[in-house]
């Protein structure tokens, strides 16, 4: 599974110039204490050291510390990985400064990197993601596979700082969630009376609860402080900021800081499954509606996005975008036929004058059949089923372009001119595909330059230089500037 990735390759053992010496000699000890699948990556680089520079063990092991001391955050238990023990070898080998000392201190230190990185990587629930290629498949990486990624990163030390085999959403959400506990989690978990609306200004014993639920001192007045706490409260539960505490604020309220903790967690999964951003990728998130794309160890960009209804969900998937398609046709779903398009040839409407097309089966060359040739009463009754498509156009529901990753539900990125629906805050319109808000700019960083069609053929297909993997997710809770904010669970999956 394409999860730590691959930097920038550079010779990470020439650093610094010529061998010292000692160097050299620390290497003759690596190959003389190293056994196993460590062996194999030591061997590929000459038995050059990745945590040893300049005779002495590096500031990566520092980071390396830093991550395990922290690693409950993770699910994982920090003594698992002998961090006392590497302590006690870190210090022996800037005390002797000896090859031997320094190597024993070396492989340890690549014993508990491998160790950790596939642990965290490791679901620790399921997420029912649904893997369409090989490539995206999860499997579990090997030591040498982790080692590697992390000594191709140009600094070794901000890759561990950094957690770079995790994804950036994985990063920035664990960030929140402790910040979440901070602030929300340890507050009083009263329940607050239901039905009441309070707002600035007000006196009852209603608001007072309220104030002893938020953690204010006592009191029954709904003041500045009082108003402030519920605005950020609001905020970071994906309710509007107003300050009031109407229906919606009391009922995120009463669910408790158990509730979002347990949102939080099985979100950190979600997003444990998402490939670390030195992997070229897409992720697209159904709950938000947004996507993001990365590559070279960072963030490239990111976009607004037109998801699935309640009803026709865009789903858990992952595969490899491999083709884009100019100037496509959109097949229209049949529950759409039989419900929008049908009534309206029945009332003199034509398939020519709406740009449509009727077919005679779902090959890849069907015939066309003419609008007399289909009993159009029988579709609209859903007692007889007809392909109807959407010929290419500026109106074309799919825009110019759509980005393909092949699967038998039919989902795919797609281009609309239906730019009006990107600047609402509830985006979920689509019928399962995804519609994107700059598909011109994705196209260029697929292929370095926005793919054009040659004239005005349909279904141009224009192989990707690489097949680039797309990740569909879905995250009820996101990281934000301020910390975390929880999205509704507009598909009802946060109870699986």
């Amino acid at each position: 599974m394409l999860l730590l990735g691959t930097a920038v390759p550079h010779l990470a053992f020439a650093q610094g110039g010529d061998m010292s010496a000692a160097q050299s000699s620390v290497g003759t000890e690596i190959r003389a204490q190293v056994g196993g699948k460590y062996r194999d990556f030591y061997a590929r680089r000459g038995y050059w050291p990745i945590w040893v520079e300049k005779d002495r063990i590096g500031p990566q092991a520092d980071a390396l510390l830093a991550v395990i001391a922290d690693s409950a955050a993770d699910a994982l238990d920090p003594d698992d990985y002998d961090p006392r023990d590497l302590t006690r070898l870190v210090e022996e080998s800037d005390a002797s400064g000896s090859p031997k000392t320094l190597a024993r201190a070396e492989l340890a230190l690549s014993r508990a990197l491998a160790d950790l990185v596939a642990d965290m990587r490791r679901p620790f629930r399921a997420v029912r993601m649904r893997y369409l290629d090989k490539e995206v498949e999860p499997s579990q990486p090997d030591p040498t596979e982790i080692l590697r990624a992390a000594a191709l990163a140009p600094s070794l030390a901000d890759y561990v700082r950094t957690m770079g085999w995790m994804s950036p959403l994985y990063l920035q959400l664990r960030q929140a969630s402790t910040r979440y506990d901070d602030i929300w989690a340890d507050l009083p978990a009263i329940r607050v009376a239901e039905g009441v609306r309070m707002r600035p200004g007000g006196r009852s014993a209603e608001i007072a609860a309220l104030r002893h639920r938020l953690g204010l001192p006592d009191g029954d007045a709904y003041d500045r402080a009082l108003a402030g706490k519920v605005r950020d409260f609001q905020a970071d539960h994906g309710l509007k900021p107003d300050g009031v505490a109407g229906t919606m604020t009391i009922a995120a309220l009463n669910m408790g800081p158990g509730h979002y903790r347990r949102v939080l967690s099985l979100n950190l999964e979600r997003a444990r499954l998402l490939p670390g951003p030195w992997t070229r990728h897409v992720v697209v998130d159904a709950a938000s509606a947004r996507l993001w794309y990365y590559s070279k160890g960072g963030l490239d960009g990111t976009m607004k996005v037109v998801a699935g209804t309640q009803a026709t969900q865009t789903p858990f998937m992952a595969g490899m975008i491999r083709y884009a398609t100019l100037n496509p046709y959109w097949n229209i779903p049949p529950d759409l036929v039989r419900n929008k398009v049908a009534p309206k040839l029945l009332n003199g409407g034509s398939l020519k004058a709406m740009n449509y097309e009727a077919l005679a089966d779902w090959s890849a060359n069907p015939a066309p059949l003419a609008q007399s040739a289909v009993d159009w009463n029988a579709v609209a009754a859903g007692r007889q089923e007809v392909r109807v498509r959407q010929l290419p156009g500026g109106g074309n529901a799919m825009g110019k372009v759509k980005f393909m990753f092949p699967n038998d539900l039919g989902i795919y990125l797609h281009d609309t001119p239906q730019r009006n629906l990107f600047a609402r805050d509830d985006r979920h319109f689509s019928n399962g595909c995804v519609r994107l808000e700059d598909a011109q700019r994705l196209g260029r960083w697929f292929f370095g330059d926005a793919p054009k069609a040659d004239g005005d053929a349909p279904e141009q297909h224009v192989p990707l230089p690489r097949p680039v993997p797309v990740y569909l997710t879905y995250l009820t809770a996101v990281p934000t500037a301020q910390g975390v904010q929880f999205l509704p669970d507009v598909y009802d999956r946060d109870g699986d």
